[in-house]
């Protein structure tokens, strides 16, 4: 039903420069409850758009509504999404647990206490914040690679280490499709 909402709302992004607004009430209960979402874009699979929240703030629904149309049209890493690429679309859908402060003393620590494969971390320091879903194990598989990238794409020197570092892990709940077979359910 997710994968659904997120092709229906990236179709109506394409023909109303908006995204869908589903009525979260029309839904089953647990589609109503309020989880923090990630949608990822993939062609041919290499990444076209990815776009989430770490917090939830609405209707898992409405999220992952939202994040389907920022990621087809608003990730400022790529250009919009055009009609002829959306076939061609896979759409995946990560569905965040509430985060966890990790505590540790040293970066040996806290690289002894992520699980790779299942933790997704996020990492904020000097006002700096960044997130690697669990599926980015997939491309890093060792952790100090992971913490070491993620540093780097929160902004932060690759080596940095900083005893106000703080860092959070949270697992997802994740499937995808080819936008095909979602519209189908």
């Amino acid at each position: 039903m997710l994968l659904a909402v997120a092709a229906q709302s990236i179709e109506h992004g394409l023909n109303h420069g908006r995204p869908l607004e589903p009525d979260p009430h029309e839904y089953p209960a647990a589609l109503q409850a309020e989880r923090a979402t990630f949608v990822t874009l993939q062609i041919a699979g290499e990444l076209r758009g990815c776009i989430g929240v770490l917090e939830a703030i609405r209707p898992l629904v409405v999220d992952v509504a939202r994040n389907a149309y920022a990621a087809a049209f608003e990730d400022p890493r790529f250009p919009p999404l055009t009609r002829a690429e959306l076939p061609r679309l896979d759409i995946h859908i990560s569905v965040l647990s509430p985060s966890e402060p990790m505590h540790f003393r040293s970066e040996s620590d806290l690289l002894g206490q992520i699980r790779p494969g299942i933790d997704g971390l996020i990492l904020e320091d000097r006002g700096r914040r960044g997130t690697f879903l669990p599926s980015v194990w997939e491309q890093l598989p060792e952790p100090a690679d992971f913490f070491e990238h993620l540093r780097h794409k929160a902004g932060l020197p690759s080596r940095y280490w900083s005893e106000t570092l703080r860092v959070s892990r949270y697992t997802t709940e994740s499937f995808g499709a080819p936008i095909a077979e979602s519209f189908s359910g």
